[in-house]
């Protein structure tokens, strides 16, 4: 934008534009003629004209709060066939190892509050990823059962 493109009709005419509240895009287009958005803005920024514009008027008035009326579904009790598999038994809490004392290829199911200073590890053998045969059963589930009880918390089912 070269500065001959201000006339000072231009400049009378964006002021007045500017004033009642026009984008910066809806003065460009009436001023036309090379003059684009930027330099609309440009030029009200050199001239200070930003700080006396009047504030646009709100387009919609805030609504108050509404209090809840419904209340979330409430969950079926789960029927014994979605419950865990029968196949997998609870595993024996035996052979604890600390944090410390846990080895490279030793289960590391979790037993008990992390925060407690009775918290320990299985320790037992590992045979899949980092548990041992029991808790490997509890940690890997197929994606499908997963999901299914995915849906029941979210009330989909």
């Amino acid at each position: 934008m070269t500065a001959s493109a201000w006339t000072q009709d231009r400049i009378e005419r964006l002021k007045i534009l500017w004033r009642e509240g026009k984008t910066a895009e809806y003065i460009a287009h009436e001023l036309a003629h090379g003059i684009s958005r930027s330099a609309v803005l440009g030029k009200v920024y050199r001239m200070g004209l930003s700080a006396g514009r009047a504030a646009a008027p709100p387009t919609m008035k805030p609504q108050p709060a509404r209090a809840l009326t419904s209340r979330a579904p409430t969950l079926p009790a789960p029927s014994p066939q979605e419950g865990p598999a029968d196949d997998c038994p609870e595993p024996p809490e035996t052979g604890r190892a600390s944090l410390l004392t846990v080895r490279r290829h030793d289960c590391r199911w979790p037993l008990g509050d992390p925060g407690s200073r009775s918290f320990s590890l299985c320790g037992r053998p590992a045979v899949r990823g980092a548990y041992c045969a029991p808790h490997a059963q509890i940690a890997y589930r197929p994606a499908l059962e997963t999901t299914r009880s995915l849906e029941r918390l979210a009330g989909l089912v």
